[in-house]
């Protein structure tokens, strides 16, 4: 997997929520709090009356909030103006399979968030109108025999590693978690969907398995498709060549079908991006991504060494917000905006590297801008190292400064 480096490189909105009919999960332990990780100012309590409002009332004032609070948590390029294929697109979560929650905070805690991935099927959010962060006490993992695991925030919800722990995991590979196939690398589920949420503070520095990364998510085998959401302050190793993802890290994909990032924000502002070594954002060994209407902003590759690494060095460093390594695969961006990312090494916005020269780098309607590479990249695009087919990435209707 590793980078040839040559001579000269030195260094839709959320459908509405509806709770009938579906099994609510609460746990009295764990932890969740009002949160404005969103940025809403929407759940402020309207004005009090002489004359106490009906209950009609106040649920119509609650549900005003509500979906004031998703509009306000819109996440991505508000510019972007890349078609979503069918296959992209939110998932209908309107009649769910559980709901975490009751109405208020309370039942919304870690062990109910846990129980319900580990689960399967459809999961929302009824946790009241105002945003709530759910800090994890532990990692939530999705069991392998489920075909289909969606998680939808509503627009509302952050999940949160507390700086600890990795916030979401899937690996068909892991027989913890169930061995369904015997071609665990390139089976075709579970497919996880995971839309309208943040996830905050998660931390894979120091897990091992399969190489590391992914501070927020992280994925070998199935299906990743991830909508709407946002990814704030992620973390993971500090060092090493090959390993990286401080928000998503993903290893197969079933039959190399791409991971779709649709609409989503990774960093946003100054002090929320992500640090890893490699790949601030996002990361992947031979896999394919089609990333539409998405903001990347002030994430880092903080190692140093690249890869493979000099002598004397840890290795790493590449990627500012993108690093993707491997053999046949290609990354699209579209529609995207990716700025005031940096890398240590290659690559202060993407790192791109096809060893056999068999894979492609297309970027259409998208703006990559003042993504400093401190150690090299493809002469003539600024903010990328490409190694691929053709001697540079495929661009057109975009801007690279």
């Amino acid at each position: 997997m590793a980078a040839l480096l040559t001579a000269g490189c030195g260094g839709d909105s959320a459908p509405p929520q509806t709770v009938a009919a579906s099994t609510s999960l609460g746990d009295a332990t764990g932890q969740s709090t009002p949160d404005t990780e969103t940025g809403s100012a929407a759940a402020t309590a309207p004005a009090t009356t002489a004359k106490k409002p009906t209950s009609t009332k106040v649920a119509h004032r609650a549900q005003t909030r509500a979906a004031a609070a998703k509009v306000s948590m819109r996440a991505g390029n508000p510019a972007g103006q890349a078609a979503i294929p069918a296959a992209a697109r939110v998932v209908d979560t309107s009649h769910p399979d559980r709901v975490i929650g009751s109405g208020s905070p309370a039942g919304c805690t870690s062990a109910a968030v846990l129980k319900a991935i580990a689960a399967g099927g459809v999961t929302t959010f009824n946790c009241g109108p105002a945003p709530i962060r759910i800090t994890l006490s532990k990692t939530a993992k999705v069991v392998n025999a489920h075909p289909d695991v969606v998680l939808d925030g509503g627009g509302l919800v952050t999940l949160s590693g507390a700086g600890k722990r990795r916030i979401l995991y899937q690996n068909t590979c892991d027989q913890a978690q169930g061995w369904t196939t015997s071609h665990c690398n390139n089976q075709e589920h579970p497919r996880l969907t995971v839309q309208n949420l943040t996830f905050a503070d998660g931390n894979a520095t120091g897990q091992s398995t399969d190489g590391g990364g992914g501070g927020a998510i992280f994925v070998r085998g199935g299906r990743l498709k991830v909508v709407n959401s946002r990814f704030v302050r992620n973390t993971c190793d500090r060092t090493g060549p090959d390993l990286g993802g401080a928000a998503i890290r993903v290893l197969d994909q079933a039959g190399g079908q791409p991971v779709y990032v649709v609409g989503s924000t990774f960093g946003g502002a100054a002090g929320q991006g992500g640090s890893c070594s490699n790949g601030g954002a996002l990361s992947s060994i031979g896999v394919s991504w089609q990333v539409l209407n998405s903001l990347f902003s002030h994430n880092s590759a903080v190692g140093r060494g690249a890869n493979p690494q000099r002598a004397g060095t840890p290795g790493g460093g590449s990627g500012g917000a993108i690093y993707a390594d491997g053999n046949t695969f290609t990354v699209t961006l579209a529609g995207t905006l990716i700025e005031n990312n940096h890398a240590e090494e290659g690559g202060g916005a993407v790192f791109y590297v096809s060893n056999d020269h068999s894979g492609s780098l297309k970027i259409t309607g998208s703006t990559l801008r003042r993504n400093p590479s401190d150690g090299f990249e493809t002469q003539g695009y600024p903010g990328i190292f490409y190694l691929g087919t053709g001697s540079h990435p495929t661009v057109s209707g975009s801007r690279l400064s």
